[in-house]
């Protein structure tokens, strides 16, 4: 892909998945404001970008509000000259079950991540509109905002957001040639290390070791750098023709979500569903189809 004068902002993009998506858009030609609330985070990020030969520079910021979102446009067009590429990438956690859940943690990941991707992208889609040249809008989902997770109330709720904001921005930005898209990444990084099943996958990484192929291809499980190459794709001519599409990535494994549709349908004869009528039809009809919850994996090898 050759992003080559184009300028791109990654929100969250001091470490992890988003120095990942910051540094392969660099390495494509584009300019790139890394984003992180930590200063000395953010310069580190971008000496690893400039050290390879890239292009960028740190704007220190919390993402959430939109002064955030709106320094962030202006750091992109005051350094850069404009701006082309937005990939909402910040986030945080603050796990709990429902009983346990605060009103604080609840609100500090829905700031960040969902009013967050909100403030940045209308911020984006004005300068994008005024530039009159189209624009690439990438937010990043979760395999959690899909199908849940335990523990999980606010993140699952911000990432199921984000996902349907998509959707409703690719219709309202197609006119201006905006395309706007979800990356539902998996892959190792400070959000996923904790995470009891992937800690094997994990240590073998950290140790330098290839992860088997039933991590890379059925948990789609790898280092963020597996993931980058779908952003880069994403912020590209080649994806002009691509919008309001949630698709996963992740070690060997691509693969488009679907959006939510009924499974099954019946029809009472011009009267209404009673709850007596619900009850009769339900065990026959619906109760085969009732989805899962939570990520579905195959046994591993043994």
């Amino acid at each position: 892909m050759d992003l080559t004068g184009k300028v791109a902002i990654v929100t969250g993009s001091g470490r992890g998945l988003g120095l990942a998506y910051a540094s392969e858009l660099a390495r494509s030609g584009a300019s790139v404001v890394v984003n992180d609330v930590d200063p000395e985070v953010a310069e580190a990020a971008v000496r690893t970008i400039t050290d390879a030969g890239g292009s960028a520079v740190a704007e220190v910021v919390p993402v959430g509000t939109s002064e955030a979102a709106q320094a962030l446009v202006d750091r992109a067009v005051a350094e850069f000259g404009r701006l082309d590429v937005l990939v909402n990438n910040a986030g945080i956690l603050r796990d709990s079950t429902l009983w346990k859940m605060t009103d604080d943690q609840f609100d500090a990941v829905v700031t960040t991540h969902l009013r967050g991707t909100f403030t940045c992208t209308r911020a984006a889609a004005v300068r994008l509109r005024e530039q009159g040249q189209g624009g690439r809008v990438i937010c990043v989902g979760s395999p959690t905002g899909q199908v849940g997770n335990f523990g999980q109330t606010n993140y699952a709720a911000a990432k199921a957001g984000i996902v349907g904001m998509v959707r409703t921005w690719a219709m309202e930005l197609a006119r201006a040639e905006i395309t706007v898209n979800a990356v539902v990444p998996v892959a190792a990084t400070g959000m996923t290390e904790t995470v009891p099943f992937l800690k094997p996958y994990v240590d073998a990484l950290q140790a330098g070791e290839p992860l088997p192929p039933y991590a890379r291809r059925e948990l789609a499980f790898g280092p963020p750098e597996d993931a980058a190459g779908l952003v880069a794709f994403l912020a590209s001519d080649a994806a002009a023709g691509i919008t309001g599409q949630a698709i996963g990535i992740g070690g060997d494994r691509l693969a488009l979500w679907t959006h939510p549709s009924e499974a099954v349908v019946e029809f009472a004869d011009g009267t209404g569903w009673s709850a007596d009528a619900i009850a009769e039809v339900w065990p026959s009809t619906f109760a085969g189809a009732q989805q899962t919850v939570g990520q579905q994996f195959p046994e591993p090898p043994k």
